[in-house]
Formats: structure tokens, C-alpha cells, sequence
């Protein structure tokens, strides 16, 4: 074969390469989730098995994996990043780990409280977080919001988790936006005044401890419940059957909820693939498969919830912007720690 017929073959072969490299670059999408993998791989294999495109997971402590984020920079092999709370994702954003989603059929899929500032991320499932009673012990009609777990009337049985925790001060910041510092102050004093434990352990825990009439209130995500009625646990099972859900501030802002969501980070190598993915997670098949394995609500509105969800009855959602949430969380902080909050 003459060289310059061998040159040309070898400079078609390398485009060919090139061309095939390209294509398997573009049908490849890599995320960093907060969410542990069986809560998420499932609709990603979903969407792999519809699509073609590889998804490839990692799953890790959520500041962890912002910190990594942070530490790789443009290097960065992620097209996306998940987590859970608003707070986390106003943290992500003002790291600087995102690019603004600007592709408008996905923005509009979600409404706009849901989005991030700027649009840096968007909602993927909604959390609720209500107050639960003892069925035997309290009567629902004595309660009507938040405001009640300072009330003296629940002296000494309350239990809550730690103020350490990221949904407790997400709950602290929608407050403060609704009632203004000082009252939320007061309202944060009042609470801790009315522990009947010390706020140690997770949510399973403290609706634990009003089964067990440590307490007869506690604060805690609904998911939590779902988990406990479908436990596998006999006694987690019992636990779940002797509280009741009580859907706070129905006359007036609506209960507290929160988010999981997603966003676009700055350097992701696949885009195109990367919004797919974002556009499949708000589709109605997946959002259901959240509702159904996760217990949580659907951030797509008309999407059918989950039996349990519908279970637990309709209440009136705060509409408070999630964005909001983060912008709070120092001031939220500072406030738990001068009421004693630990």
C-alpha cells in the first residue's frame, strides 16, 4: 500500500476513533448524590434502560461530597449533583458548584419556589415535616400549628432531634421568615423549655419516644413514618400505629416542606446528557417511583401520590421559597444555640 493511501486510511481510522469517543462521551452522565444508592439507582437504571446513556453513581455523605466537588474543581468528573434540604443546596450553590438550568420545559415542570436562586437548582420530591401526637393521650383538636410545641401546655413532652440537624434549622428559617427573629426566638425558647428528652437520635427516634410516652408530641418527616409502617420490624410497626400526623398551620401558612433537588454543575462534560437525566427525574413515572419508594410528595404538581401519602390525608403546603431556607440558615443557627437549643 502506497503511504500516502496508509496516511489517509490512518487519518480516517483516527476520526472514526474520535468520532466514536464523542459519541460515548455524549451517552454517559456521572452524579454525585447525598441519597443513599438504593433510594436512586433504580430510576437511574430506569433511565439508562429507556435512553441508552450510562449513569454513573456516586453516593456519599452530602458535605462530603460538596467538599469534593469544591476540591475538584474543573476537574470534576460530575455532571450533577443531589442532595437533600434547601439548606444543602443553597450551601452547594454558594460554594459555587453550579451553572443556572436554563433549559425552560425542565424550569417548568417544577413550580418556581421550588427552584433555586438563579435557577442553580430544582426540586426533585418534597418532605413534609408536621407535628405527630400520641393517639391515646392527646386530642388533635387541641393543636393548631408550630407554635404550640411552646406552649406550656406540652411542659416537658416534646421531643425533637438535635438543632444540629439540617431539617430542624430548615424549619427554623421558614419560622423566621414567617414570624421575624425575635418571636421565633421566643418560640425556640419555649420549645427547648418544653423537651422531655434531650434532642439526641434521629426522626424514627423521637416518634419511638412518643409511642413509648416519653413524650406526646414530636416533630419529624413524614417519609420517616412511611418507613416505620412498612418496616420490617415488628416493634418499628407498632410504633408507627400508635401515632397520628397532625398537619400544623392550616389557617395560616401551611405546614413545612422541604426538598430533595438537583442541580447542573458548573463543569459538567455532558450536558446535553446531564438534562436528559434532569427532565426523566421530573417525568411522571419516576416522580411516582419517589412517591412510592421514598414516601415523599411529588414536586410536579398533578403527579398521583403514593397510597400511604394519600393515607396520611390533603393539607395545606407552605409555599414559602426554598431558597429562602438556605438564606436563613446562619441566622436560624445563631437563634437555636442563644435559646439553648443543643
Amino acid at each position: 500500500m502506497r503511504l500516502p493511501q496508509m496516511q489517509k486510511l490512518l487519518s480516517l481510522s483516527a476520526l472514526a476513533l474520535a468520532f466514536s469517543a464523542s459519541i460515548a462521551n455524549a451517552a454517559t452522565v456521572n452524579v454525585y448524590s447525598a441519597r443513599k444508592e438504593a433510594l436512586i439507582k433504580p430510576v437511574l437504571e430506569q433511565f439508562s434502560e429507556k435512553t441508552g446513556i450510562e449513569v454513573r453513581l456516586l453516593t456519599g455523605n452530602g458535605n462530603a461530597l460538596l467538599a469534593r466537588l469544591e476540591n475538584e474543581g474543573e476537574n470534576t468528573p460530575a455532571d450533577l449533583f443531589l442532595t437533600v434540604d434547601a439548606g444543602n443546596l443553597h450551601r452547594a450553590a454558594e460554594a459555587d458548584i453550579f451553572q443556572p438550568i436554563t433549559d425552560k420545559s425542565i424550569l417548568s415542570k417544577v413550580p418556581s419556589h421550588l427552584h433555586g436562586t438563579d435557577n442553580l437548582w430544582i426540586g426533585l420530591s418534597l418532605r413534609a415535616r408536621p407535628i405527630f401526637y400520641a393517639k391515646d393521650r392527646v386530642d388533635p383538636s387541641e393543636l393548631s400549628g408550630y407554635q404550640d410545641l411552646a406552649a406550656d401546655k406540652w411542659d416537658n413532652n416534646v421531643c425533637i432531634r438535635s438543632s444540629d440537624n439540617i431539617y430542624n434549622q430548615s424549619l427554623t428559617a421558614a419560622l423566621i421568615e414567617h414570624w421575624g427573629v425575635e418571636e421565633t426566638e421566643s418560640w425556640a425558647r419555649g420549645l427547648v423549655d418544653n423537651f422531655a428528652k434531650p434532642p439526641v437520635g434521629g426522626d424514627r427516634d423521637q416518634i419511638k419516644a412518643v409511642a413509648a410516652g416519653v413524650c406526646d408530641l414530636a416533630v419529624a418527616n413524614t417519609y420517616y413514618l412511611g418507613l416505620m409502617e412498612a418496616s420490617s420490624d415488628a416493634e418499628e410497626r407498632e410504633a408507627a400505629s400508635k401515632v397520628a400526623i397532625f398537619w400544623p398551620n392550616q389557617t395560616s401558612f401551611g405546614t413545612h416542606v422541604n426538598v430533595s433537588g438537583i442541580g447542573l454543575t458548573k463543569h459538567a462534560k455532558n450536558k446535553a446528557a446531564a438534562q436528559q437525566l434532569m427532565d426523566y427525574l421530573l417525568s411522571p413515572e419516576a416522580q411516582q417511583w419517589y412517591a412510592a419508594t421514598n414516601n415523599e410528595y411529588p414536586a410536579v404538581e398533578g403527579v398521583e401520590w403514593s397510597e400511604p401519602l394519600q393515607n396520611w390525608g390533603q393539607f395545606k403546603m407552605d409555599d414559602l421559597e426554598m431558597a429562602v431556607l438556605g438564606e436563613n440558615n446562619a441566622v436560624a443557627v445563631k437563634l437555636m444555640n442563644r435559646a439553648g437549643w443543643r
